[in-house]
């Protein structure tokens, strides 16, 4: 059995301009699992309203951070696209390292390279067995519930059914806690401790979670096991919820929200964290690294510092190792 690893993460467009980026939203928010609203509702604001809007208006955020990552690091093309490549890189190379005979390669659930294309390719050089790997720590329906509806369309369209396996979450994996008490311990070692640690997760609907998605819960696990790895009492640290959209009620409390009180209450330091990132992306580098500081400076906060996510780090690529392992068969785990 030939098996290959492939990292999935959320997509970006093929380049900065405002055609690329509409065609990239329209193929997210026409993704039933993002937007649950009835198809006869939602399709005519899509196309009516947000994809001739939206797409201006991000294509020069787009732009600023294209081949330009967190504080300047230079990356190539979209820092998504760019950290994903190159985790799957030295996840092959960590792996190569131990002795684990497999392939690590990498796809997007939007845009380019795709699921099906990838293991259409990988089944034509010889691979019958696929570990999926959405690098979404907590599962949602909105994010790894995507990706299942790939691999479910994989085997209706494939007349060679390949044998594939998912990693459904990882929120509560000990690499996974320990890589980020690691990085906010070494950003505290260089900056010294904030009064307060933020951790900011995408947000989703409420009725989502009403309806059984387990996301809310598995993040405030995440909040809680990293808050006790770092010795953190109650006062010291917040969990909230990022980038809402629409009118309804999401996850609370919000992100920006909690900024402004802090900020009004004259909060002197805090140091935010996105523990839901396996990498740094639009949302992250100008949501909460610039517009949530301008937010939280202008209500009276003082000092905003932006923890980057885990990226290409040593103990990220070593947590990403440790929970593929615990998905392969004993035979792959061994050197030949």
């Amino acid at each position: 059995m030939s098996t290959a690893v492939i990292l999935m993460n959320l997509g970006t467009p093929a380049e900065p301009s405002a055609p690329a980026v509409r065609k990239f939203l329209r193929d997210f928010l026409s993704d039933p699992r993002v937007v649950e609203i009835p198809r006869l509702v939602w399709l005519p604001i899509l196309h009516g309203i947000i994809l001739t809007l939206r797409p201006r208006r991000i294509a020069p955020a787009y732009a600023e951070i294209w081949n330009t990552g967190l504080d300047g690091e230079p990356v190539e093309g979209a820092p998504l696209l760019y950290y994903t490549r190159r985790q799957a890189e030295l996840l092959q190379q960590h792996l190569s390292r131990q002795g684990t005979n497999v392939r690590v390669e990498y796809a997007m659930t939007y845009g380019d390279p795709q699921l099906a294309d990838v293991v259409a390719r990988l089944q034509r050089e010889g691979f019958d067995s696929f570990v999926v790997f959405p690098l979404y720590p907590q599962y949602s329906a909105t994010t790894t519930g995507s990706i299942y509806d790939q691999v479910a369309r994989i085997y209706r369209s494939n007349r060679n059914i390949p044998n594939i396996s998912l990693v459904h979450d990882y929120y509560r994996h000990p690499l996974y806690v320990r890589a980020l008490a690691n990085s906010v311990r070494e950003h505290w070692a260089k900056h010294g401790a904030a009064e307060k640690l933020l951790l900011s997760f995408h947000g989703i609907p409420r009725a989502n979670v009403d309806k059984g998605d387990p996301y809310y819960h598995q993040c405030r696990q995440t909040a809680e096991g990293l808050a006790a790895e770092l010795g953190l009492n109650e006062g010291q640290w917040q969990l909230c919820f990022q980038s809402r959209f629409g009118k309804a009620e999401w996850l609370q409390p919000y992100t920006d929200k909690t900024l402004v009180e802090w900020g009004k209450k004259g909060v002197a330091s805090v140091d935010v964290i996105c523990p839901a990132f396996a990498a740094d992306c639009l949302e992250t580098i100008e949501e909460i690294a610039e517009e949530n500081r301008a937010i939280f400076i202008e209500a009276g906060g003082g000092e905003y510092r932006y923890i980057p996510a885990l990226n290409l780090r040593g103990d990220h690529i070593e947590a990403l190792a440790g929970i593929v392992e615990d998905k392969l068969p004993l035979q792959l785990r061994l050197p030949d």
